[in-house]
Protein backbone atom coordinates (compact mmCIF):
# COMPACT_ATOMS: atom_id res chain seq x y z
CA UNK A 1 0.00 0.00 0.00
CA UNK A 2 2.66 2.19 1.08
CA UNK A 3 5.02 1.25 -2.30
CA UNK A 4 1.61 2.32 -4.53
CA UNK A 5 0.90 5.51 -2.64
CA UNK A 6 4.51 6.67 -3.37
CA UNK A 7 4.14 5.69 -6.97
CA UNK A 8 1.10 7.99 -7.29
CA UNK A 9 2.99 10.85 -5.69
CA UNK A 10 5.53 10.82 -7.98
CA UNK A 11 3.67 10.03 -10.99
CA UNK A 12 1.61 13.82 -10.23
CA UNK A 13 4.37 15.02 -9.97
CA UNK A 14 5.95 14.01 -13.61
CA UNK A 15 2.24 14.44 -14.66
CA UNK A 16 3.37 18.21 -13.49
CA UNK A 17 6.75 18.48 -15.12
CA UNK A 18 5.81 17.21 -18.33
CA UNK A 19 2.80 19.60 -18.73
CA UNK A 20 5.12 22.33 -17.41
CA UNK A 21 7.61 21.11 -20.44
CA UNK A 22 4.77 20.90 -22.95
CA UNK A 23 3.33 24.76 -22.27
CA UNK A 24 7.16 26.05 -21.99
CA UNK A 25 7.85 25.18 -25.66
CA UNK A 26 5.39 27.05 -27.41
CA UNK A 27 6.26 30.21 -28.38
CA UNK A 28 5.91 33.31 -26.77
CA UNK A 29 5.10 33.71 -22.91
CA UNK A 30 1.40 34.08 -21.83
CA UNK A 31 1.69 37.56 -20.27
CA UNK A 32 4.00 39.77 -22.17
CA UNK A 33 1.64 38.52 -25.50
CA UNK A 34 -1.38 39.56 -24.52
CA UNK A 35 -0.39 42.84 -22.04
CA UNK A 36 1.41 44.19 -25.22
CA UNK A 37 -2.00 44.19 -27.21
CA UNK A 38 -3.05 48.25 -27.18
CA UNK A 39 -6.43 47.89 -25.95
CA UNK A 40 -4.83 47.08 -22.58
CA UNK A 41 -2.66 49.92 -21.95
CA UNK A 42 0.25 48.76 -20.49
CA UNK A 43 3.46 50.48 -20.88
CA UNK A 44 6.72 48.23 -21.45
CA UNK A 45 7.95 48.82 -17.83
CA UNK A 46 4.17 47.60 -16.61
CA UNK A 47 4.86 45.03 -18.67
CA UNK A 48 8.30 43.95 -16.97
CA UNK A 49 6.74 44.32 -13.78
CA UNK A 50 4.38 41.73 -14.41
CA UNK A 51 6.91 39.37 -16.01
CA UNK A 52 8.95 39.90 -12.90
CA UNK A 53 5.42 39.48 -10.94
CA UNK A 54 4.58 36.03 -12.03
CA UNK A 55 8.70 34.74 -12.22
CA UNK A 56 8.68 34.69 -16.13
CA UNK A 57 11.78 36.45 -16.46
CA UNK A 58 13.69 33.44 -15.13
CA UNK A 59 14.88 29.69 -17.16
CA UNK A 60 12.41 28.14 -17.61
CA UNK A 61 14.02 25.20 -14.88
CA UNK A 62 13.80 27.90 -12.38
CA UNK A 63 10.04 28.56 -13.27
CA UNK A 64 9.73 24.99 -12.63
CA UNK A 65 11.41 24.55 -9.48
CA UNK A 66 9.42 27.56 -8.02
CA UNK A 67 6.87 25.71 -9.25
CA UNK A 68 7.21 22.29 -7.44
CA UNK A 69 8.15 24.18 -4.30
CA UNK A 70 4.98 25.52 -4.71
CA UNK A 71 3.33 21.95 -5.34
CA UNK A 72 5.33 20.54 -2.52
CA UNK A 73 2.92 23.17 -0.35
CA UNK A 74 -0.21 23.15 -1.95
CA UNK A 75 0.29 26.19 -3.60
CA UNK A 76 -1.14 25.79 -6.98
CA UNK A 77 0.09 29.39 -7.99
CA UNK A 78 -1.71 31.92 -9.76
CA UNK A 79 -3.80 32.41 -13.00
CA UNK A 80 -1.91 33.89 -15.96
CA UNK A 81 -4.99 35.35 -16.83
CA UNK A 82 -7.06 36.62 -14.18
CA UNK A 83 -4.34 36.59 -11.26
CA UNK A 84 -7.18 34.73 -9.35
CA UNK A 85 -5.42 31.72 -7.50
CA UNK A 86 -5.73 28.95 -9.34
CA UNK A 87 -7.39 26.86 -6.50
CA UNK A 88 -10.18 28.86 -7.03
CA UNK A 89 -10.88 28.58 -9.95
CA UNK A 90 -11.27 25.06 -10.22
CA UNK A 91 -12.80 24.61 -7.21
CA UNK A 92 -15.11 26.74 -8.91
CA UNK A 93 -15.88 24.40 -11.42
CA UNK A 94 -15.22 20.72 -9.84
CA UNK A 95 -18.47 20.18 -8.08
CA UNK A 96 -20.38 20.76 -11.65
CA UNK A 97 -18.17 18.48 -13.33
CA UNK A 98 -18.15 15.66 -11.16
CA UNK A 99 -21.39 15.62 -11.01
CA UNK A 100 -21.53 15.69 -14.94
CA UNK A 101 -19.08 12.71 -14.77
CA UNK A 102 -20.48 10.94 -12.06
CA UNK A 103 -24.03 10.86 -13.45
CA UNK A 104 -22.40 9.85 -17.03
CA UNK A 105 -20.54 7.08 -15.33
CA UNK A 106 -23.54 5.75 -13.31
CA UNK A 107 -25.38 5.69 -16.84
CA UNK A 108 -22.46 4.12 -19.15
CA UNK A 109 -22.25 1.28 -16.02
CA UNK A 110 -26.20 0.30 -15.96
CA UNK A 111 -25.93 0.63 -19.80
CA UNK A 112 -22.85 -1.71 -20.43
CA UNK A 113 -24.46 -4.47 -17.94
CA UNK A 114 -27.45 -4.07 -19.87
CA UNK A 115 -26.36 -4.70 -23.66
CA UNK A 116 -23.78 -7.68 -21.96
CA UNK A 117 -26.39 -9.55 -19.79
CA UNK A 118 -29.23 -9.34 -22.52
CA UNK A 119 -26.30 -10.65 -24.93
CA UNK A 120 -25.42 -13.11 -22.58
CA UNK A 121 -29.72 -14.20 -21.83
CA UNK A 122 -30.66 -13.79 -25.76
CA UNK A 123 -30.00 -16.32 -28.29
CA UNK A 124 -28.66 -14.49 -31.79
CA UNK A 125 -31.82 -14.85 -33.69
CA UNK A 126 -33.91 -12.98 -31.11
CA UNK A 127 -31.76 -10.00 -30.84
CA UNK A 128 -28.70 -11.34 -28.60
CA UNK A 129 -26.40 -10.49 -31.86
CA UNK A 130 -27.57 -7.07 -32.43
CA UNK A 131 -26.73 -6.37 -28.36
CA UNK A 132 -23.10 -7.41 -29.07
CA UNK A 133 -22.56 -5.05 -32.35
CA UNK A 134 -23.66 -2.29 -29.70
CA UNK A 135 -20.33 -1.51 -28.08
CA UNK A 136 -18.39 -1.06 -31.70
CA UNK A 137 -21.34 1.52 -32.79
CA UNK A 138 -20.99 3.40 -29.53
CA UNK A 139 -17.30 2.97 -29.39
CA UNK A 140 -17.41 4.83 -33.36
CA UNK A 141 -19.89 7.83 -31.89
CA UNK A 142 -17.59 10.22 -31.23
CA UNK A 143 -19.32 12.83 -28.36
CA UNK A 144 -19.70 16.07 -30.33
CA UNK A 145 -21.69 14.40 -32.75
CA UNK A 146 -24.03 12.21 -30.22
CA UNK A 147 -24.15 15.71 -28.09
CA UNK A 148 -25.67 17.81 -31.33
CA UNK A 149 -28.13 15.00 -32.37
CA UNK A 150 -29.30 15.49 -28.81
CA UNK A 151 -29.94 19.08 -28.90
CA UNK A 152 -31.17 19.03 -31.91
CA UNK A 153 -33.87 16.39 -31.52
CA UNK A 154 -34.66 16.93 -28.32
CA UNK A 155 -34.37 20.33 -27.48
CA UNK A 156 -35.07 22.21 -31.11
CA UNK A 157 -37.36 20.01 -32.41
CA UNK A 158 -39.01 18.40 -29.53
CA UNK A 159 -38.38 21.23 -27.14
CA UNK A 160 -37.64 18.89 -23.88
CA UNK A 161 -35.13 20.92 -22.11
CA UNK A 162 -33.58 24.42 -22.86
CA UNK A 163 -29.67 24.59 -23.28
CA UNK A 164 -29.83 28.02 -21.60
CA UNK A 165 -31.69 26.22 -17.92
CA UNK A 166 -29.41 24.76 -15.57
CA UNK A 167 -30.91 24.67 -12.73
CA UNK A 168 -33.31 21.57 -14.28
CA UNK A 169 -32.91 18.10 -14.27
CA UNK A 170 -32.83 17.74 -18.08
CA UNK A 171 -29.43 19.93 -18.30
CA UNK A 172 -27.65 17.62 -16.41
CA UNK A 173 -29.24 13.79 -17.99
CA UNK A 174 -28.93 14.77 -21.56
CA UNK A 175 -24.72 15.62 -21.20
CA UNK A 176 -24.66 13.01 -18.99
CA UNK A 177 -25.90 10.54 -21.61
CA UNK A 178 -23.79 12.08 -23.95
CA UNK A 179 -20.98 11.14 -22.68
CA UNK A 180 -22.02 7.64 -21.25
CA UNK A 181 -23.29 6.55 -24.47
CA UNK A 182 -19.17 5.97 -25.85
CA UNK A 183 -17.96 5.35 -22.61
CA UNK A 184 -20.15 2.78 -22.20
CA UNK A 185 -18.74 0.34 -25.38
CA UNK A 186 -15.69 -0.52 -23.61
CA UNK A 187 -17.16 -1.80 -20.53
CA UNK A 188 -20.13 -3.76 -22.43
CA UNK A 189 -16.96 -5.01 -24.76
CA UNK A 190 -14.99 -6.64 -21.56
CA UNK A 191 -17.94 -7.91 -19.86
CA UNK A 192 -19.66 -9.82 -23.02
CA UNK A 193 -16.13 -11.06 -23.48
CA UNK A 194 -15.54 -11.92 -19.98
CA UNK A 195 -18.81 -13.56 -20.03
CA UNK A 196 -18.04 -15.56 -22.66
CA UNK A 197 -14.87 -16.88 -21.47
CA UNK A 198 -16.21 -18.05 -18.23
CA UNK A 199 -18.60 -19.35 -19.65
CA UNK A 200 -16.40 -21.58 -21.46
CA UNK A 201 -14.70 -23.00 -18.35
CA UNK A 202 -15.09 -26.31 -17.22
CA UNK A 203 -16.52 -25.48 -13.90
CA UNK A 204 -19.73 -23.67 -16.01
CA UNK A 205 -19.51 -27.18 -18.62
CA UNK A 206 -20.23 -29.01 -15.40
CA UNK A 207 -22.78 -26.81 -13.62
CA UNK A 208 -24.74 -27.19 -17.16
CA UNK A 209 -24.57 -30.12 -16.93
CA UNK A 210 -25.49 -31.10 -13.87
CA UNK A 211 -29.41 -28.51 -14.93
CA UNK A 212 -28.40 -24.97 -13.57
CA UNK A 213 -30.08 -22.10 -14.41
CA UNK A 214 -28.60 -19.77 -16.79
CA UNK A 215 -29.71 -16.92 -14.08
CA UNK A 216 -28.04 -19.06 -11.29
CA UNK A 217 -25.36 -19.87 -13.91
CA UNK A 218 -24.40 -16.05 -14.38
CA UNK A 219 -25.15 -15.04 -10.66
CA UNK A 220 -23.36 -17.83 -8.92
CA UNK A 221 -20.43 -18.77 -11.41
CA UNK A 222 -19.92 -16.42 -14.04
CA UNK A 223 -20.22 -13.09 -12.83
CA UNK A 224 -17.66 -13.44 -10.29
CA UNK A 225 -15.46 -14.40 -12.47
CA UNK A 226 -16.39 -11.63 -15.25
CA UNK A 227 -15.99 -8.98 -12.38
CA UNK A 228 -12.76 -8.23 -12.17
CA UNK A 229 -11.41 -7.19 -15.70
CA UNK A 230 -14.70 -5.38 -15.83
CA UNK A 231 -13.91 -4.04 -13.02
CA UNK A 232 -10.44 -2.73 -14.34
CA UNK A 233 -12.08 -1.18 -17.79
CA UNK A 234 -14.41 0.28 -15.42
CA UNK A 235 -11.60 2.53 -13.52
CA UNK A 236 -10.18 3.43 -16.78
CA UNK A 237 -13.07 4.88 -18.55
CA UNK A 238 -13.04 7.20 -15.55
CA UNK A 239 -10.15 8.97 -17.29
CA UNK A 240 -11.97 9.40 -20.56
CA UNK A 241 -15.71 10.61 -18.98
CA UNK A 242 -12.86 13.52 -17.42
CA UNK A 243 -11.71 13.83 -20.66
CA UNK A 244 -14.94 13.71 -22.37
CA UNK A 245 -16.67 16.00 -19.95
CA UNK A 246 -14.17 18.53 -21.46
CA UNK A 247 -16.03 18.63 -24.84
CA UNK A 248 -19.27 18.28 -23.71
CA UNK A 249 -19.95 20.90 -21.23
CA UNK A 250 -18.38 23.19 -23.91
CA UNK A 251 -21.62 21.85 -26.02
CA UNK A 252 -24.14 22.06 -23.83
CA UNK A 253 -22.89 25.32 -22.03
CA UNK A 254 -22.56 23.92 -18.92
CA UNK A 255 -19.81 25.89 -16.75
CA UNK A 256 -17.20 23.24 -14.90
CA UNK A 257 -13.72 22.08 -15.25
CA UNK A 258 -13.62 21.63 -18.80
CA UNK A 259 -14.35 25.53 -19.66
CA UNK A 260 -11.49 26.66 -17.65
CA UNK A 261 -9.18 24.73 -19.46
CA UNK A 262 -10.00 25.21 -22.45
CA UNK A 263 -9.64 29.40 -21.58
CA UNK A 264 -6.62 28.07 -20.54
CA UNK A 265 -5.53 26.58 -23.02
CA UNK A 266 -6.11 29.10 -25.39
CA UNK A 267 -4.72 31.94 -23.02
CA UNK A 268 -1.37 29.45 -22.28
CA UNK A 269 -1.96 29.33 -19.14
CA UNK A 270 0.48 27.55 -17.35
CA UNK A 271 -0.72 27.55 -13.39
CA UNK A 272 -4.05 26.55 -14.37
CA UNK A 273 -3.15 23.58 -16.81
CA UNK A 274 -0.43 22.13 -14.65
CA UNK A 275 -3.29 21.78 -12.04
CA UNK A 276 -6.07 20.70 -14.32
CA UNK A 277 -3.46 17.59 -15.37
CA UNK A 278 -2.82 17.20 -11.99
CA UNK A 279 -6.49 16.90 -10.98
CA UNK A 280 -7.29 14.05 -13.34
CA UNK A 281 -4.36 12.20 -12.85
CA UNK A 282 -4.97 12.40 -9.27
CA UNK A 283 -8.20 11.48 -9.49
CA UNK A 284 -7.49 8.21 -11.98
CA UNK A 285 -4.59 7.08 -9.64
CA UNK A 286 -6.87 7.31 -6.44
CA UNK A 287 -9.51 4.97 -8.22
CA UNK A 288 -6.96 2.68 -9.65
CA UNK A 289 -5.66 2.08 -6.14
CA UNK A 290 -9.66 1.88 -4.90
CA UNK A 291 -9.55 -1.04 -7.57
CA UNK A 292 -6.86 -2.60 -6.39
CA UNK A 293 -7.69 -2.69 -3.12
CA UNK A 294 -11.48 -4.29 -3.82
CA UNK A 295 -9.75 -6.91 -6.31
CA UNK A 296 -9.14 -9.36 -3.16
CA UNK A 297 -12.64 -9.27 -1.88
CA UNK A 298 -13.56 -10.46 -5.36
CA UNK A 299 -11.39 -12.94 -5.67
CA UNK A 300 -10.13 -15.07 -2.39
CA UNK A 301 -7.25 -16.40 -4.74
CA UNK A 302 -5.66 -12.98 -4.29
CA UNK A 303 -6.11 -12.56 -0.79
CA UNK A 304 -3.99 -15.92 -0.47
CA UNK A 305 -1.28 -14.36 -2.75
CA UNK A 306 -1.32 -11.04 -0.69
CA UNK A 307 -1.49 -13.21 2.66
CA UNK A 308 1.62 -15.30 1.11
Amino acid sequence: MISRIGQAIVTIVLVYIVVFVIVTLLPGDPVSGRLSNPEYGYTPDEISEMLVYFKLDQPAWQQLWIALERLAHGDLGLSYASNIPVSTLLWSGIPSTLQLAGTAFVFAVVLAVAIAVGAFFLPSRYGGGILRAFPSLFLSLPNFLIGLVIINVFSFQLGLFVLSDFRSADSLIYPAVTLAIPASAPIAQVFISALDSARAEQYATVAISKGIGRFDLLRKHLLPNAALPTLTITAIIVGDLLGGSIITEAIFGRTGVGSVVQKAVSEQDVPVLQAAVVLAAALFLVINLVVDLVYPVLDPRLRRTAAA
